[in-house]
């Protein structure tokens, strides 16, 4: 059976775990170099102090996105928060994708016109350095993409899933989140990934891919006191 436990801490568990190389650290506040993302995280119970080492870490007016329905101390600011639903795969059919080509730092332009068309979620310069991405390019442009984002121990999370609105309805998607489970199951860990809890299609779709629902999650960007 395996542990699902980490997946309650993802970014914790990714920062004391594979991607700790990325880790920025202040008492009891980790969070990923800004300029990969922007995710942080914080004890379960986070008093005042836990708060204001994570201010000193993103610094005034900077920007976190936690997991958790923390209770938000005074003067920080909540710019989104939203509900989620966590998916893991349980009888996904991984499948690598012959079309689908590696994407990287060279790609990163590209990768950041097509987030700013989709919009599937944060997708910053270098966050493309946290695992392995794959596109699929129509005469040279890159339509579509998906790729890794959270690696944790026995676990990787499956983000960044877009297609450019003129070659939706080929199946693009599915096809690439086939394609990067299919590597993340070869290293030995588990795919999993996240949808908003009201976007009932996508939780329709993964789940008839074959994961399987195992809990929701509250995401919260905070920005720190100026």
């Amino acid at each position: 059976m395996i542990d699902t436990a980490v997946l309650d801490d993802p970014t914790g568990a990714a920062l004391s775990g594979p991607h700790g190389g990325f880790a920025r650290r202040h008492g009891q506040a980790v969070c990923y170099d800004p300029a990969v993302t922007l995710f942080a995280a914080l004890p379960a119970v986070a008093g005042s102090e836990a708060w204001d080492d994570l201010a000193a870490l993103v610094g005034p007016g900077g920007t976190a996105v936690l997991i958790g329905a923390y209770p938000v101390p005074a003067g920080w600011k909540i710019t989104w928060r939203d509900d989620v639903v966590q998916l893991v795969d349980a009888t996904v059919a991984v499948a690598d994708e012959p079309t689908a080509v590696p994407l990287g730092a060279a790609d990163v332009p590209e990768m950041l016109d097509l987030v700013e068309r989709t919009r599937p979620g944060p997708f910053l310069a270098r966050t493309v350095e946290m695992g392995s991405y794959l596109g699929v390019r129509r005469d040279g442009k890159l339509v579509a993409m998906a790729g890794e984002r959270m690696r944790l121990p026995g676990f990787t999370e499956i983000s960044a899933v877009c297609t450019d609105p003129a070659y939706r309805g080929q199946g693009l998607a599915t096809r690439l989140i086939r394609a990067v489970a299919a590597g993340v199951r070869r290293r030995g860990e588990t795919p999993y990934l996240h949808a908003a809890s009201d976007n009932t299609g996508a939780i329709r779709l993964y789940e008839a891919m074959g994961f399987a629902v195992r809990r929701q999650l509250t995401f919260t960007v905070v920005v720190a006191p100026d």
